[in-house]
């Protein structure tokens, strides 16, 4: 069983910047490919970024592409979301979530586990 928590959302004004962490535990971390997903109220989840657990390159949704950069540490079992240029239609709820040998799509049905989110909200 695999315990994800994210830190780091908050409120922040358009153009500004954060920084998403997702502390994993309870698995081998190197297994797992790592994604981030984000759900804006009246709206359905969708992808942000994601990694594999081979390694290689990271995918990013295209609205977010440029902006944003996700970084994994397999030595201490974090992934982050770096966050720039942040615009109002970012706001959401962030989550980190982790899939056994997964490719690192934005599939969600790939992932098995998830953590409880975090709130990000960008005021105009």
């Amino acid at each position: 069983q695999v315990q994800l928590v994210e830190s780091g959302g908050g409120l922040v004004q358009a153009g500004g910047s954060l920084r998403l962490s997702c502390a994993a535990s309870g698995g081998t971390f190197s297994n797992y490919a790592m994604g981030w997903f984000r759900q804006a109220p009246g709206k359905e989840r969708e992808f942000v970024a994601a990694r594999s657990w081979s390694g290689g390159g990271t995918s990013y949704a295209d609205s977010v592409r440029g902006r944003f950069t996700m970084s994994r540490d397999n030595a201490r079992n974090t992934v982050s979301l770096q966050m720039n240029s942040l615009k109002p239609e970012d706001t959401a709820v962030y989550y980190c979530a982790a899939g056994a040998w997964g490719a690192g799509r934005g599939i969600s049905t790939e992932y098995n586990y998830w953590g409880q989110g975090t709130q990000v909200t960008v005021s105009s």
